[in-house]
């Protein structure tokens, strides 16, 4: 099962390849957490200690991972990963949340929610043969396969869709 999360998380990613941030511009927040802003010290005094951290290294740079499951993840999630180190074209920032991957737990979010919250997405695909919705103000969100639940909801600065990376949302 984890490799599945995993396996979406990577597919997700593969949206963010060749997408270029907008310096400026207000991407989408959750939960007090905003990519591209929020940092280490916000995250914690807002949801605590992680169930667990993790280090990686990405090419030069060294990434942190919290993850909140059970009783520590957010009202309404099974899980919520926040990761770390953000470069942008002033530098590196490893304290700064580059994403924010949250699991809703069964009925709480729909398609129908998301609608409400954030209107027609910039563009509309599928993931693993789910629908998928992607909005240029940084959210990618994955159903399930009947595309009414959803399964993830992964928040990012900012991005803009290069063009015929993805079908606009009908």
């Amino acid at each position: 099962m984890r490799w599945l999360a995993h396996a979406r998380v990577g597919l997700l990613a593969l949206f963010l390849i060749g997408a270029a941030s907008v310096p400026g511009a207000q991407a989408l927040e959750w939960g007090m957490i905003d990519p591209g802003r929020s940092t280490m010290d916000e995250v914690r005094r807002h949801y605590g200690e992680p169930t667990s951290t993790s280090t990686e290294k990405e090419e030069s740079y060294t990434t942190t991972r919290w993850v909140y499951e059970g009783d520590k993840a957010p009202s309404g999630m099974t899980r919520m990963v926040v990761d770390f180190g953000l470069l942008e074209p002033g530098g590196y920032r490893p304290q700064v949340v580059r994403s924010l991957l949250l699991h809703p737990k069964p009925g709480a979010f729909n398609r129908s929610v998301v609608m409400q919250g954030w209107g027609m997405p910039t563009a509309a695909g599928a993931q693993s043969g789910s629908p998928a919705y992607m909005y240029e103000e940084g959210l990618f969100i994955s159903f399930d396969p009947d595309g009414w639940e959803v399964s993830s909801m992964l928040f990012t600065p900012r991005q803009k869709i290069p063009p015929g990376q993805a079908e606009p949302a009908k």
